[in-house]
């Protein structure tokens, strides 16, 4: 496998193929995290896809001072910002199943626990959608992604102090709309 550095490189100078080679190395995680930050697969799968293209036509502003996939993250996030913005909904129960899929059973498990965990999966769910586009960027970025305060401070260009203020505030409402949901259901 060639490195990033090269496929950069030659697709700069104008290889479609290595820019090809970037896309199917970084696609489907960059759909995973576009997934947890949309929503929907259909939006995770536009926004990638409009990333991608966004990431060819800006490739030769790329400076290399962090990693490709970093870069493209960055945009990905700023164009599922934008999509957001443009429009806002809250997602159903269903289609939040339907985006979570079940659970594999473990065999010692009790026999009602994959529905519990079904449920649970849903409403954490359920609570980061009610949260604001940049307290759910946050703990995407952190609890699912499992990025390191620098990496976050550098995909939302924000300094390291932030990303601790503004992830103790995101887990805050995280706890407090899912609080609401269990008192509800």
């Amino acid at each position: 496998m060639k490195p990033e550095q090269d496929l950069i490189r030659e697709a700069l100078s104008g290889n479609s193929q290595s820019y090809g080679q970037l896309v199917e190395r970084f696609q489907a995680r960059l759909f995973n995290s576009m997934l947890q930050v949309v929503g929907t697969p259909d939006e995770a799968e536009d926004v990638v896809q409009d990333s991608f293209v966004q990431a060819y036509v800006k490739l030769d502003t790329f400076q290399g001072n962090s990693k490709f996939f970093t870069w493209l993250y960055r945009i990905a996030f700023n164009n599922a910002l934008s999509r957001q913005r443009r429009k806002r909904h809250d997602l159903s129960i269903e289609q939040s199943r339907e985006i979570t899929g079940s659970d594999p059973q473990d065999r010692v498990e009790s026999p009602d626990e994959p529905l519990l965990r079904e449920e649970r999966v849903s409403q954490v769910h359920q609570a980061l959608h009610m949260l604001t586009a940049e307290h759910r960027s946050i703990l995407v970025l952190r609890e699912m992604e499992d990025r390191s305060y620098e990496d976050i401070a550098e995909i939302l260009e924000i300094n390291i102090g932030t990303v601790r203020s503004r992830l103790s505030r995101a887990r805050a409402q995280l706890k407090l709309h899912l609080e609401e949901i269990q008192q509800r259901g």
